[in-house]
Formats: structure tokens, sequence, C-alpha cells
């Protein structure tokens, strides 16, 4: 392996304020809305989500756990609500810390691979990430308005 077979990161600049892309992306029932791997979310138990695989059907559960000091959103995933992984995060960045439009943000998707991943689960994830951080910022951008 290389380096850059461990983590994948995508990112997208974003016509909503940082709060309101956290907002967002800390909301783990909209987690349905972007996440292919997790579509159509329905809380399963306390702070669990339980999606389906738009790949396979199989069901996804989901934890979020929002830093908002930080911006970042990581997500716990697997498939048990007991037996969840750290694996994806999300973070915000404001536009006028990078020199962009205070109304503006920046979304970082970041996925890491675990030592179950095969070459072709850890594609799909790398594909599916490259999909969801559009569809991610579409949807940011149509609830903040």
């Amino acid at each position: 392996m290389t380096i850059t077979d461990h983590v994948h990161s995508v990112s997208a600049f974003c016509a909503a304020t940082a709060a309101d892309a956290f907002a967002f992306v800390a909301d783990a029932s909209r987690l349905g809305e972007w996440a292919l791997g997790c579509w159509n979310t329905v809380e399963s138990s306390a702070g669990v989500v339980e999606g389906t695989s738009l790949f396979d059907g199989g069901l996804t559960y989901a934890r979020a756990d929002p830093d908002r000091s930080r911006m970042i959103v990581d997500f716990d995933v697997g498939d048990e609500p007991t037996a969840l992984v750290r694996r994806i995060t999300v973070r915000v960045v404001r536009g006028d810390d990078i020199g962009r439009p205070a109304e503006t943000s920046l979304l970082v998707l970041t996925g890491w691979r675990t030592a179950s991943m095969d070459d072709e689960r850890w594609r799909r994830l790398a594909v599916a990430h490259e999909a969801e951080i559009l569809l991610l910022r579409h949807r940011i951008e149509a609830s903040s308005g």
C-alpha cells in the first residue's frame, strides 16, 4: 500500500455560512440525504441512525459526534448499531478564514481505510465520497437559503 491508500479526502466550496453548513452536517438525521452508504436514514436508537446502502441494499448504522468549537463532525459507522467505528469526518472551514467571503464555507470530507476493507470496498468508498461532497454542498445550500 502507498500512503494514499489509507485516507481519502474531498472538498467543496459552499455558498452557505460555516454555521449553517455545520448545523446541517451535525444533524445525523440528514445523513440520509447525502451519504450513499446510509440513504434515507431513520433513528435507530438514541443518537444512532439507520440507513440503506445504495450499493448493496444492506443496513448501515451511524452516529454523529459533532465538535462545535472546531467545526468538525466525526461519524462512527458500522453494520451493527452496537459496533460502530469512527471512519468518516467532515470539517467545515469558515470562508473568511481562507480569504473567501464570510458567507461561504469550505467542506472537507475525509474517510480512512480500516484493515478489513479490501481494495474494492476502499475504491467504492472513495468514489462515493467524490459524489457525496457534491450532494452535501447542494443540500446545505438549498437548506440555508
